[in-house]
């Protein structure tokens, strides 16, 4: 395979190159980014790009990709602005799509990564939502409109190019023990922020399951919609016990107005699709993704006690990660240089 990867620079873009280079069937991997990779790597070429992939076409055309990982659509709405979001997540499909479209292009296989937040939340939804369902409300929140935007010009690319295998991925609530996300976030408070008289049921993935679910799809022909979640749901007040954390009630009414000073001062940033998600909660049916042939290492119960666990690591010994400095000279050293003895060299 020759993998063409978007959000390089970002937690899945950076995982995911590192799982992709530990395949032997992946030749080639180009990852674009506005930012540097945070993690090091040893067979990805990095392409800085603008935030709408304009540059994407000449880059398909150069490499010759024959599959496309679109890691990069934004989920997590703290600190980014309406239009970051559009530009990112619309305008940066259009252009991916088009790439992959154009006359004689090699790509054969597109696979994106988007989120369950599509369905919404709302008390009207069904207790599991199937992939054909439609969510009850209309969208309310820039990132769900946006992200029914792009899945609209998937469907239209897929129509438009059946010779092209496209697999969109809607992805639960994850947790990882790196993973920064408004749930992950309140989750390593203190005090756990809940709304008084409501106990939604969540559905949660294991980070290992996403980066499992992407490499699949890179591995097989899988076309089509797919939900990605674990098994369970799971209420919020038995996450937090299993967490053992105590929980503080926001008012039911004027949720939004309450938050307002801690998203202001960055105290806790809780979006309003999060604070939905608080109140109603949500489920996806994920047996379409099995029966295509995808086996789950977690349970949503699982994926919360595999949480509990890493942040009791975390407190006792610390993150002993050491921090990775992007360099693109000494890359290029290591990399090309013919001072560099390679295996097999000597």
């Amino acid at each position: 395979m020759r993998v063409l990867l978007t959000g390089l620079g970002t937690y899945w873009g950076g995982s995911l190159a590192q799982a992709l280079e530990r395949l032997d069937d992946v030749e080639v991997i180009v990852g674009l980014d506005t930012e540097e990779p945070t993690v090091p790597l040893e067979r990805t070429e990095f392409v800085r790009a603008d935030t709408g992939y304009s540059i994407l076409s000449r880059i398909v055309r150069a490499t010759q990709v024959d599959t496309i990982i679109h890691s990069h659509l934004i989920v997590d709405t703290r600190n980014v602005s309406s239009r970051t979001l559009h530009e990112i997540n619309v305008i940066g499909t259009m252009n991916l799509l088009a790439a992959a479209g154009a006359t004689g292009s090699p790509v054969r296989k597109v696979i994106v990564k988007s989120s369950t937040l599509v369905y919404g939340s709302s008390y009207q939804n069904p207790t599991f939502f199937r992939e054909e369902m439609q969510r009850a409300r209309s969208p309310r929140t820039s990132v769900e409109r946006s992200l029914v935007e792009v899945e609209d010009y998937l469907r239209d690319f897929a129509e438009d190019n059946p010779h092209v295998v496209v697999s969109l991925l809607r992805f639960s609530n994850v947790l990882g023990e790196r993973l920064d996300t408004p749930l992950s976030k309140i989750l390593r408070l203190p005090a756990v922020p809940e709304i008084f008289g409501f106990d939604p049921r969540l559905q949660f993935t294991h980070h290992e399951d996403v980066l499992g679910a992407l490499l699949f799809c890179a591995q097989h022909d899988v076309p089509g919609i797919y939900n990605v979640a674990a098994d369970g749901l799971i209420p919020w007040s038995e996450v937090c016990t299993i967490l053992a954390k105590r929980r503080v009630a926001l008012p039911p009414v004027g949720t939004n107005l309450f938050m307002a000073p801690f998203n202001r001062f960055g105290l806790v940033q809780l979006p309003r699709e999060t604070l939905e998600l608080l109140r109603y909660g949500r489920g996806v049916d994920n047996r379409r993704f099995k029966r295509a042939g995808f086996q789950y290492h977690y349970t949503s119960a699982g994926a919360v006690a595999a949480f509990a666990e890493a942040l009791r690591l975390e407190r006792s010994v610390g993150d002993a990660q050491p921090a990775y400095r992007y360099e693109r000279d000494v890359e290029n050293f290591f990399r090309h240089s013919p001072a560099v003895v390679r295996s097999g060299d000597a």
